[in-house]
């Protein structure tokens, strides 16, 4: 993390709120719970991995550019990017993108445990100021019958979620248990560093 220079803050204008590099609905929604305003804007980053990049490379890259590249077209605003994987056996698993593709993770993880990392950049003055913050999130799946996998995804539709269910509905039903420094990260944020970053520019949180 770094340490922001008092002059630097009179640069930023946090009475327009911070601006969140996403268009995800999820993380939207994890930030109105801090009762700020904000816009979201999306930052257009490439995600292919790149050639031999491991699961923790390419979510702080993916998690910065998307930071970085909202925070060069808002230089007087906050900027909140990030980027969350599942990693399961080595492997790294995308958002199912269809309900029989769900089916198919949720069936592979019955009775084993998933590790996703979280990744969070919060940004300032077009990158000049920056904060960086990963989180390393445990799942442990129970086993898991196929009536029960269909179940869940017919009741909560996961299939735009990295590992193909959601911490905040019915996917808590799923585990044994989770194991985090911040539960609020499985989601798609960690609110504990956000709140911490967005204080140090000046937000009163609470």
């Amino acid at each position: 993390m770094s340490k922001v220079n008092p002059s630097f803050l009179n640069e930023i204008d946090i009475s327009l709120g911070p601006v969140l590099a996403s268009t995800s609905r999820f993380r939207a929604a994890q930030l109105k719970t801090l009762g700020l305003t904000f816009d979201a804007v999306p930052p257009n980053v490439d995600e292919t991995p790149l050639k031999s990049e491991t699961p923790e490379q390419l979510v702080k890259r993916l998690g910065r550019e998307k930071a970085l590249a909202v925070a060069t077209t808002h230089p007087t605003r906050v900027v909140i990017g990030g980027d969350q994987i599942a990693v399961f056996n080595g492997s790294i698993l995308g958002k199912p993108g269809s309900a029989a593709a769900a089916a198919q993770q949720l069936a592979r993880f019955s009775g084993h445990r998933v590790e996703f990392l979280t990744h969070c950049s919060v940004m300032a003055g077009a990158g000049r100021s920056q904060w960086h913050h990963t989180d390393h999130t445990w799942v442990e799946f129970r086993d898991l019958t196929e009536a029960e996998i269909q179940r869940y995804i017919a009741l909560d539709n996961p299939v735009d979620c990295a590992g193909g269910f959601k911490i905040e509905g019915l996917g808590v039903t799923l585990f044994d248990r989770v194991r985090s420094d911040d539960p609020s990260a499985l989601i798609g944020l960690p609110l504990l560093f956000v709140s911490r970053a967005l204080r140090h520019y000046g937000y009163a949180l609470p």
